[in-house]
């Protein structure tokens, strides 16, 4: 299916109209859905915002140019969408009295129901441009003529780069189809210092005219001694995300926290014989530690667990398999991947997967199968550097096992100093699953195995 069957006006004989995932513009090839703002019956208006996505570079709110009734949501949240795919169904036919007008709006590459719109679709699959296109308002058309002082509606990643270099982009002469301002524009601004918030010159260095701020508001003049101001940003995609779970958890979850130092010399030395052991299945610390929580969840099934809401009445759920989560920080943020069923991996094939999914996570190519159906977390903060922690647990698992860094420090061994490798443990678990005589338990086996690895051996 081509870009302008899909993005062409239906026949009004057509009571279904589904529109698809749009252009996102530079060289994104996909999108995931970050939340949904409406749902299947509801009406929507032309050009009503009813999708936030996520790509790899900004959040954007995707409008429909479609007025009807909502009879389909081609996705959940978390589903990673390429772009042309489905996005949403609305029924016409039950349409608001403004379904007849045509929409007034583009976003970043799509085209909406009136012809201007289509003929400019083909225009851009005629020159296979990349670039974004302007709004399709008056104040986006007075930009696309050249009309002084105009705004400029682009693409919320060149809007976003322009703010944070400090980037008028009314002053910018876009190099894109209609002089569209594109990403290069902003860092050619920035490169040579030509053009910048104040608007003291234009790109080529002529004096700009003086207009009203229309995207963002201009910053002050900037003197030998600037004054921090403070900066508002809503919290978006995955960081709005991860702010929501974790304000779940603390007010739904009675969590409490217990922690204990343990010499894991011989651990780093049963890592170290591995590797010499099997180069080509390498096995790392987190992979042991992921062992040696597995091993200590068949003992204390307590904390493999969630605490479920049914009507007025709290569920107990006891899970007869791991889905051990483990926090990974990347460049969009910490995001915990689950390997499922842990407990019938072995310790190379735990490793395998462990290093698996954190390739992933780094990539950002996570599935949501991926990042659900976790019982229980594994949280190694010490590659931050730090000794300790009280972490939040993470809704709605029973417990979190948290892991220092690990350093040389004095301990006593059958009643001599000595310099071994000390590391902190700490288990956050939900007061409501367990006692402290059960907590306790665990984090003890797990010191223990930490100690001496060679204990597991006992219960394989």
């Amino acid at each position: 299916m081509t870009d302008e069957t899909r993005f062409s006006v239906e026949s009004d004989r057509q009571p279904d109209r589904t529109f698809y995932l749009p252009d996102l513009g530079e060289g994104l090839t996909e999108a995931e859905i970050v939340a949904w703002r409406v749902a299947v019956g509801d009406v929507v208006g032309v050009d009503e915002v009813v999708v936030d996505v996520e790509t790899a570079k900004a959040t954007v709110e995707v409008p429909c140019p479609h007025a009807g009734r909502v009879t389909e949501l081609h996705g959940a949240v978390g589903t990673v969408v390429d772009v042309g795919a489905p996005l949403i169904t609305v029924a016409t036919a039950e349409a608001a009295p403004e379904a007849a007008a045509d929409s007034g709006a583009v976003l970043v590459g799509y085209g909406t129901g009136n012809a201007t719109l289509a003929r400019r679709a083909r225009r851009r699959a005629a020159h296979a441009a990349t670039a974004a296109a302007d709004v399709a308002t008056a104040a986006g058309a007075a930009a696309m003529s050249g009309a002084p002082g105009a705004p400029r509606v682009l693409s919320p990643v060149v809007r976003r780069l322009a703010r944070d270099r400090g980037v008028d982009v009314r002053v910018l002469a876009g190099s894109g189809p209609g002089g569209v301002i594109l990403r290069r524009d902003v860092e050619a601004a920035t490169a040579t210092g030509a053009t910048t918030a104040n608007g003291a010159t234009t790109a080529n260095g002529a004096a700009a005219d003086h207009v009203e701020p229309a995207v963002f508001s201009a910053q002050p003049q900037r003197t030998s001694h600037p004054t921090p101001s403070t900066q508002r940003e809503p919290l978006r995609g995955v960081r709005r995300a991860i702010a929501d779970k974790l304000a779940r958890s603390r007010r739904e979850i009675p969590d409490a926290t217990t922690w204990v130092d343990v010499d894991a010399t011989a651990l780093v030395e049963a890592r170290d014989t591995l590797r010499a052991a099997a180069p080509d299945r390498p096995v790392g610390l987190l992979a042991l530690l992921g062992r040696i929580t597995v091993a200590a969840l068949g003992r204390f099934p307590e904390l493999n667990a969630s605490v479920e809401h049914d009507g007025d009445d709290l569920v107990l759920v006891r899970h007869g398999s791991v889905g051990l989560g483990f926090a990974a920080q990347t460049g969009h943020g910490l995001v915990v991947p689950v390997v499922h069923d842990a407990q019938l991996l072995s310790t190379a094939e735990l490793a395998a997967e462990l290093a698996r999914l954190t390739d992933a996570a780094r990539a950002g190519t996570l599935t949501p199968a991926q990042l659900t159906g976790g019982t229980f977390t594994l949280n190694n903060y010490g590659v931050f550097g730090v000794d300790g922690s009280t972490p939040i647990v993470n809704h709605p698992e029973a417990a979190l096992l948290g892991v220092g860094r690990i350093v040389d420090k004095p301990w006593v061994v059958d009643g001599a100093l000595a310099v071994r490798k000390v590391t902190q443990l700490s288990l956050t678990f939900d007061h409501r699953v367990c006692d402290g005589g059960v907590a306790g338990g665990f984090l003890r086996y797990v010191a223990d195995c930490v100690e001496s690895p060679l204990g597991l051996l006992l219960d394989l």
